[in-house]
């Protein structure tokens, strides 16, 4: 397992990795560390086909506060190239998350603003607590939310984003679900709780069914129809040949579990 020195990453007995943004006295702002350390986290992940979920969360009171505003500054004074790679570099981290092929659960245990909504946008599920905070705070900055649009919009819809994105609205937990940027809310306490419940459900399924509906639903997003029908065809006939499909179909006429279901 890589060692780390702005993030905290762990695997439990059930293959279950919890990825903690660790910057607390920052409030876990991205820098071009946690950037680059993300990525290769996420890189790191991917390669782990033992792996059944992954939980991103972060340390302390925050979940993330977006960009640290020193590495914006430092920014300031690089060349047009410079910057063009450093913004590539978030790009690129925002895609490796999104990408995972096991499941991303959001532990989102405090505020996010800008690029910390866009971390809890490529989650597949996020569980949130009732006192968080949620601001795409960019244009206040005269800046673009823009590496992480296209997960906010895919996550928020057009309407809402262009509401969020154009007044820096800031949402309270509620509005956030309502938006669909969460998935649930719950108070602090029950936080923990929470997302073993999502944990439990993920560990019922199996784990190659689950990495290829995840590139099926990406898939069918942008493609037409037409096209998505001849993607899915293929692919289901795959899902029979598979282990995995004989191992479904025999256990659920055997009436036992099958060997992947955990609980």
């Amino acid at each position: 397992m890589p060692a780390f020195e702005t993030l905290l990453l762990s695997v439990d007995a059930r293959n279950v990795a919890t990825l903690t943004l660790n910057r607390p006295a920052t409030h876990n702002a991205l820098n071009a560390t946690l950037i680059a350390e993300l990525k290769r986290a996420a890189d790191w992940l991917t390669g782990q086909s033992s792996l059944r979920a992954v939980v991103l969360t972060g340390a302390g009171a925050s979940f993330c506060a977006g960009g640290d505003l020193g590495w914006m500054q430092q920014n300031m004074k690089k060349s047009r190239a410079e910057r063009v790679a450093e913004s590539f570099e978030l790009a690129l981290m925002l895609r490796a998350l999104n990408e995972l092929p096991m499941p991303l659960i959001g532990r989102i245990n405090g505020p996010a603003y800008g690029g910390g909504v866009g971390m809890i946008s490529v989650c597949d599920v996020s569980v949130a607590v009732d006192t968080g905070v949620y601001c795409l705070t960019e244009v206040r900055l005269g800046l673009l939310p823009a590496n992480i649009a296209p997960y906010v919009v895919a996550r928020m819809g057009e309407a809402n984003a262009r509401r969020t994105f154009l007044t820096a609205k800031r949402m309270n937990a509620a509005e956030a679900r309502r938006l669909g940027l969460v998935s649930e809310v719950v108070g602090a306490e029950q936080l923990d709780a929470a997302v073993e419940r999502e944990l439990a459900e993920l560990l019922q399924c199996a784990p190659g069914a689950v990495a290829a509906t995840k590139k099926l639903v990406s898939y069918v997003d942008s493609h037409d129809l037409p096209t998505s029908m001849i993607y899915a065809a293929d692919k289901l006939a795959d899902a029979w040949e598979t282990e995995e499909g004989r191992e479904g179909i025999a256990a659920f006429f055997a009436k036992r579990a099958p060997a992947w279901r955990q609980g």
